[in-house]
């Protein structure tokens, strides 16, 4: 860890330019050179020629779940490594990571002695999550959300209205999944390092509902009730539709009968949580 490329995303929900800064300062303090730096979404995130030539050793991200997503999916492949830094509103790659240590001080124990890991994941076609993926009609709060942080309030209102009215439809039901049979209005699924961990959210009254959209909305994917957990392999949608899909809270449309498995990257991620023990 030498030679850095910095991203970060200042709509984020604690990457502001003030906390970036220091951060900075940091490196410097380190003696670390910063040899590239990329505002997401204003910058295009770099290919990994473009940090071979800057001769980089280590992408260091200050996001939320979904910044480091895309960044980590439009890096796949580069042999240098990850530092990731809790950037965000859930920050839950990080804390897998590094425990609730701030940002200054996983740099400093990340370059007096950190760990190469892998890190399982969720796939389906070309998307990866790491933190999880989310179906059912439950996704649709998730533009909520977007709008919300984004400070659209009408768009905000108009997503609610639709997330409202799916979330009291018919939900949807998953093929793979022992003893998961009903239909749901949302399902979590977490990579583990044996394949699939599937929460599935059951909201059939009001109160439920409710709990369950003011959860997406604050940013808790997982704080609504969840009637079923099991482990899996593989799973499907069980739809003859295209099915709104959130990988990190990343909006995608996945086709019918597409696959949901799982994998386990590269040890490209720095860890720093024995160190902090």
């Amino acid at each position: 860890m030498e030679r850095l490329w910095f991203i970060t995303n200042p709509q984020s929900g604690s990457a502001t330019q003030e906390k970036c800064a220091a951060l900075e300062a940091v490196f410097d303090e380190r003696g670390l050179t910063l040899a590239g730096r990329t505002r997401f979404p204003d910058d295009a995130i770099p290919d990994p020629a473009a940090l071979d030539v800057a001769n980089i050793d280590t992408v260091v991200l200050f996001a939320g779940d979904g910044t480091i997503n895309a960044a980590l999916c439009a890096l796949a492949g580069w042999d240098g490594a990850f530092l990731i830094l809790p950037g965000g509103t859930m920050n839950m790659l990080a804390k897998a990571l590094h425990g609730d240590a701030d940002p200054a001080a996983i740099v400093h124990a990340a370059h007096r002695a950190a760990r190469r890991v892998a890190m399982p994941y969720v796939e389906a076609g070309p998307h990866r999550a790491f933190v999880g993926l989310i179906l059912g009609p439950a996704a649709h709060w998730g533009r909520a959300r977007e709008a919300a942080r984004a400070g659209r309030l009408a768009r905000m209102f108009g997503a609610v209205r639709n997330a409202w009215r799916r979330t009291f439809g018919r939900g949807l039901r998953v093929r793979g999944v022992p003893g998961m049979d009903a239909r749901y209005q949302a399902i979590f699924v977490a990579p583990t390092d044996t394949g699939l961990r599937v929460d599935a959210i059951d909201a059939r009254d009001w109160g439920a509902i409710a709990e369950l959209g003011w959860s997406w909305l604050t940013g808790d994917w997982v704080a609504a009730r969840a009637v079923t957990q099991r482990r899996a392999q593989q799973i499907a949608p069980f739809s003859s539709r295209p099915v709104l899909a959130l990988f990190d809270g990343e909006p995608v449309t996945l086709e019918a009968g597409t696959i949901v498995g799982s994998g386990t990257t590269a040890p490209v991620f720095l860890s720093t949580r024995e160190t902090m023990a």
